[in-house]
């Protein structure tokens, strides 16, 4: 039986474009849809969050347009990228899903859920949260920094966008690009620096865009994250789960952008009983 770490990549193709996607775990009538964070590809999603929820549930991870080793480019806005999430999602077939957005992802988990409300089930959004969320302006100045550093250290950013610089937060973090690590064979593409770019100016737009009416929202939410997030302030994860009808916040201490996956074993089964209930 595959776990993450060895599922193959499959492509399907959604109005002429390729997108790169990968699925494993326990059949299910609704599947969960994984929606990942800035810069990322299918490789970065946590495997142990992925085997761990998949114990219960089909997991699907895709590729978002001009991610990775789907094709085209990535569009200009999170609407565009929840149209195109959509997209995808009909291409497979499904009629209901749930959705796991983490950081840009839980921004396109919202769009999906805003434009297409009855394709959603249930939604765990993570590390990020609403659209028009203030003091996005510091977020390309926050990456750079963190660039600035990784390149200094020869580590990747996410050592310290994601996880605290403690004895905890290192720790935490050695151990996530370990498992990052598992997967040695057919590993995605990564991102291109042009698609990074598109990331980084759809989710400044999104920052200075007017707040989206949430209370459109109608499914039960989880939303999570650590306590001292970077980049995406803790304090607009509990804006957004306040302005949700039907939500469910849970932090994490002593983490920060990356919490869910520092606490992992925690957060699974957070998982699990939420999409049960």
């Amino acid at each position: 039986m595959n776990t993450w770490k060895d599922v193959p990549t499959r492509t399907l193709d959604v109005n002429g474009v390729p997108f790169a996607y990968r699925e494993l775990g326990a059949e299910s009538e609704v599947p969960v849809i994984f929606l990942h964070h800035f810069t990322a590809v299918l490789d970065d999603w946590d495997p142990r969050i992925m085997d761990g929820i998949a114990a219960r549930h089909r997991v699907i991870a895709f590729d978002n347009r001009g991610v990775g080793g789907t094709g085209s480019k990535v569009p200009a806005d999170l609407e565009a990228m929840g149209a195109d999430a959509i997209a995808f999602i009909r291409a497979l077939g499904y009629e209901r899903v749930d959705l796991f957005g983490f950081s840009v992802g839980g921004a396109v988990a919202q769009m999906v859920a805003l434009q297409a409300p009855n394709l959603v089930r249930r939604m765990v959004v993570a590390g990020s949260g609403p659209r028009g969320g203030g003091g996005i302006w510091k977020m390309p100045f926050i990456v750079g920094g963190a660039y600035a550093k990784a390149f200094a250290t020869r580590k990747d950013p996410r050592h310290f966008l994601f996880f605290p610089r403690t004895a905890e937060g290192k720790k935490a973090a050695n151990e996530y690009f370990e498992r990052l690590a598992e997967r040695t064979t057919d590993r995605d593409k990564p991102i291109s620096r042009q698609a990074a770019l598109a990331q980084l100016r759809a989710i400044t737009t999104g920052g200075l865009h007017a707040p989206d009416d949430l209370s459109a929202i109608k499914v039960p939410v989880l939303v999570a994250n650590g306590d001292h997030d970077l980049m995406v302030a803790s304090e607009h994860s509990a804006d957004m789960a306040r302005r949700l009808p039907d939500s469910k916040l849970v932090i994490y201490p002593n983490s920060g952008h990356g919490g869910v996956f520092q606490h992992h074993e925690k957060f699974v089964p957070e998982v699990l009983a939420f999409l049960a209930d």
